[in-house]
């Protein structure tokens, strides 16, 4: 287990700075430059997180349950300015006009109206909580317009400049799902695909859903739209009343995998929590006597692979990219041995005191670390048993057919010993434009020696070698990679990562690293406090 191998925490400074509400700047305000930002950047960061905790006399329960709250960081020759808005979702709006929480989230669910009678009251318990539309995880793209993403049926356009909140998006309404992750993929010609949930008489699926280009007079009309939007693939759920939960999936050049993993959905738990009142992070569970799935799909037919691939249970979060070798699919992503993890995520335990209280915490929780399976693409009938169909030299990993239409993969450890010293790593990024679903050499991502993110890493996946920023009481978000015109390399570029601290009051930066070195080239003061986000993207200004 690999968790025993990691090192023990001890005496982790306090983080509940990091998870403070926060007031919101919807002017652009200008921050101070140390160093220098390269003039030819010229766009905005983007990033999105939770950033208000409770309305009134209520709080939240869970981290995931704050509101979301956007932020941009606008750079143009050499200069940053920075932005934030709440988004103003329907939940946000509600919860503000009463000045309590009357919309449930994730981990924490709203209590019926106190003006209404015992009877109202009683039966508002049995009505379905409608899902909220806190979108609080990404900024994802469809048709070119920008849109907050959580992983409900619900997203928000929102105008990238201002950062305006624009009207609300039920995926239900465009195709049959009543969910979609905050982790799209993108092919080069500017379709999208997500994935999401459908049930129904015949059972439990799992939905690869497609949208397609922007038209060319699509830019007339300021509104959302998801037009031409399909359900390229369905896969029944293994365990029709246990499906999985799932944050993203795999894509390369020709194949979506879907990774069916072992961290279920009880929907009758789920049903009767709803009744009772209960809040919905305890109805995922960690079931480990199952295995991972993999499914693989053509991405260009939608045809589903008849043979199932597995590997020992494991859960995933993020994966880091995919891409074809010679009738390989090779498929680098984070995981984790032990799925009990996300109901962690209370501002209780984010709250805890430095020392033993937080040390505990963290040493109790999973270190994610980089994995590579190794899936053969071309198993048939013809095919040997028990013989490892990974030949080619450069990869560890193996795959066995095991039976007909099963095959048993085990995976490469893409890592040394000396990434366990950062305490594993989270929120990989890649140079996406160019090498999404293609061969890659480098990833970025944030290393976890605190509960938060507390260094950047660069890992090269040829050598397992790695190039680290890190300073004591400096909170990193997920970082961006960010091309120079007209790059050869695909290293090119910078970072891009918002520094955070909860040794000091208004002390953010963001930070700008030279992609290829990893040092340094300059940082933006922001004068606001800002809480640790999720997710972030670069929009380019032409």
């Amino acid at each position: 287990h690999m968790n025993k191998r990691c090192p023990k925490a001890k005496e982790l400074e306090n983080i509940e700075a990091l998870v403070r509400s926060v007031e919101e700047t919807p002017d652009p305000v200008p921050t101070t430059i140390q160093g220098t930002i390269p003039a030819w950047i010229n766009g905005s960061f983007l990033r999105n997180g939770p950033g208000k905790f409770e309305f009134g006399k209520d709080s939240y329960t869970h981290w995931f349950d704050g509101m979301a709250l956007m932020h941009r960081f606008h750079i143009c020759e050499g200069n940053v300015t920075y932005s934030s808005r709440f988004l103003r979702s329907d939940s946000y709006v509600s919860n503000s006009e009463k000045n309590r929480i009357v919309v449930s989230e994730f981990g924490t669910i709203a209590m019926p109206d106190p003006c209404k009678n015992i009877f109202q009251r009683f039966f508002s318990r049995f009505q379905v909580p409608k899902a909220t539309d806190n979108a609080s995880v990404n900024f994802v793209k469809y048709k070119g317009d920008y849109y907050v993403s959580t992983e409900t049926n619900y997203m928000r356009r929102v105008d990238p400049q201002s950062l305006e909140t624009k009207e609300k998006v039920d995926w239900s309404k465009y195709i049959a799902v009543n969910s979609a992750t905050a982790h799209p993929h993108y092919d080069r010609e500017g379709a999208t695909y997500n994935m999401g949930n459908s049930y129904g008489k015949s059972g439990f699926f799992y939905n690869i859903i497609r949208v397609p280009p922007p038209e060319e007079k699509a830019a007339v009309e300021d509104s959302a739209d998801l037009t031409g939007a399909s359900v390229i693939c369905s896969i029944p759920a293994s365990e029709p009343r246990k499906p999985s939960y799932y944050h993203s999936f795999v894509m390369s050049e020709n194949y979506i995998v879907f990774i069916e993993q072992p961290i279920k959905l009880d929907l009758l738990k789920f049903m009767l929590y709803t009744i009772l009142g209960k809040s919905f992070h305890k109805v995922m569970t960690w079931e480990p006597q199952y295995d991972t799935i993999f499914h693989l799909v053509n991405r260009h037919t939608g045809q589903v692979s008849e043979v199932q691939y597995r590997a020992a249970p494991m859960f995933t979060l993020h994966q880091i990219n995919a891409f074809e070798d010679n009738g390989l699919l090779v498929m680098d992503m984070c995981c984790g041995d032990d799925g009990d993890v996300i109901g962690d995520f209370t501002l209780e335990n984010l709250r805890r005191g430095s020392g033993e209280e937080m040390d505990k915490f963290y040493n109790s929780m999973c270190r994610n670390l980089p994995r590579r399976y190794v899936l053969p693409l071309t198993v048939d009938g013809q095919t040997p048993l028990d013989q490892n169909l990974v030949t080619l030299s450069n990869y560890k990993a193996t795959a066995k057919k095991t039976k007909p239409q099963e095959v048993y993969m085990t995976h490469e450890e893409l890592y040394d010993d000396e990434l366990l010293q950062y305490g594993g790593l989270e929120f990989p990024q890649i140079n996406y434009d160019q090498h999404n679903g293609r061969a890659y050499r480098y990833f970025y991502s944030c290393g976890f020696g605190h509960v938060f993110g507390d260094s950047l890493l660069k890992m090269d996946v040829h050598t397992k070698e790695l190039k680290v920023w890190r300073y004591p009481g400096l909170y990193p978000s997920e970082p961006v990679f960010v091309a120079l015109p007209g790059a050869t390399e695909e290293d090119d570029g910078v970072i891009l990562s918002v520094i955070i601290t909860p040794r000091e009051e208004k002390s953010t930066f963001l930070l700008v690293l030279d992609a290829k070195t990893f040092t340094e080239l300059g940082r933006a003061e922001v004068p606001v406090n800002v809480p640790y986000g999720t997710h972030g993207v670069f929009n380019r200004m032409g």
